[in-house]
């Protein structure tokens, strides 16, 4: 695995888009404004916070707390502020903005990948042939350039395209609809970027050869093995569940987390099958606080499905999938393969 500071590293040659914010700025003339993004962005959107107060004489506001997407945006941080615009920094998505006040800014890593991709290309050469790029929002940009690196060296390289949310190519650590529509044709799929939580997701989804290009250390990695033993734990916890008598079912408050209708649904089908459920309600999710809940035997949470699969939890937390393979084991059903969808939601 990869070390936080090594990771850290990797944000340092990302760049923000300065141009737009201040465009917006200028078009809007807002009183204050408030930034946010990914934790190690921080230092980046901090500089480009006292920027923006020296040439507009405006209030600032940094949010610390952690952004992980356009589901994770935190408009009531913004709201309590009184800020005039949120900048979402740091996940390029095909929407530009969110209502009048929200709008996400692109932060793109100027990182090259050049001699990775040879390396790759050469050393895969003759045991794939069809292929497809994949990446996240830093890397988007770079998709052409790889691409004919890769074909350049005898490659057929398929387009997914995107969906919602998706641009081309690109994915969510929880989504995948780009690669559904063409994983039929694909023998291998190669991710753009430094990023286990993307490469695992992808491999899950697909059960296809799945290849991470790290930039930075100028390796690859094929990461199907993890992806296993992610998925051997996320069956076990489901096998877990089958004892639990009483389940908490978790909804998340963060606004694009929030699915109270999916957290009723579970409800009443745990219910006619015997199961006391309580109904919890969280905008962090962690070890620490369901420890309070001591007469919970496991839970389904409906935020985010990749919270059970890469944290450590002292009792079963079962994303929505596994929540449905759960429910299709009480009624004595087979399991699916219930990670090979296209949104874990």
């Amino acid at each position: 695995m990869y070390s936080p500071i090594r990771f850290r590293k990797a944000f340092n040659l990302i760049q923000i888009d300065e141009d737009r914010i201040f465009d917006i700025i200028r078009d809007r003339k807002p009183r204050s404004i408030a930034l946010n993004g990914p934790e190690p962005l921080l230092p980046k959107i901090q500089k480009v916070s006292e920027k923006i107060e020296n040439e507009f004489n405006i209030i600032s506001y940094i949010i610390g707390d952690k952004s992980w997407g356009s589901c994770d945006l935190n408009t009531h941080a913004a709201e309590m502020l009184g800020a005039d615009i949120l900048f979402n920094v740091g996940h390029t998505i095909t929407i530009e903005n969110f209502g009048e006040k929200v709008f996400m800014i692109n932060a793109f890593d100027t990182i090259r990948f050049d001699n990775v991709a040879l390396k790759c290309a050469t050393e895969l050469k003759g045991r794939f042939k069809t292929i497809s790029l994949v990446t996240d929002s830093q890397h988007l940009h770079q998709i052409d350039t790889v691409r004919k690196i890769f074909e350049d060296n005898g490659f057929v390289v398929v387009k997914g395209k995107g969906k919602g949310q998706l641009n081309d190519t690109q994915v969510f650590g929880c989504e995948f609809h780009p690669l559904h529509n063409i994983k039929s044709e694909i023998e291998a799929f190669i991710f753009l970027g430094q990023s286990r939580f993307h490469s695992i997701g992808i491999a899950l989804s697909t059960e296809k050869p799945t290849f991470m290009l790290d930039p930075y250390f100028e390796e690859f990695l094929q990461i199907n093995n993890e992806a296993e033993v992610v998925k051997k734990r996320a069956i076990l916890s489901v096998y877990k569940a089958l004892d639990a008598r009483t389940l908490g079912i978790i909804i998340g408050l963060k606004e694009g987390q929030f699915a109270n209708i999916k957290a009723l649904e579970f409800k009443k089908e745990l219910s006619k099958l015997g199961i006391n459920i309580q109904l919890i309600a969280l905008t962090e999710i962690s070890n620490e606080k369901l420890e309070n809940f001591r007469e919970i035997d496991a839970f389904i949470q409906v935020a985010c499905p990749r919270l059970g699969t890469d944290n450590y939890f002292s009792k079963p937390v079962l994303s929505v999938p596994q929540g449905l393979a759960l429910i299709k084991l009480l009624k004595k059903e087979p399991i699916e393969e219930f990670f090979k969808i296209q949104h874990w939601l």
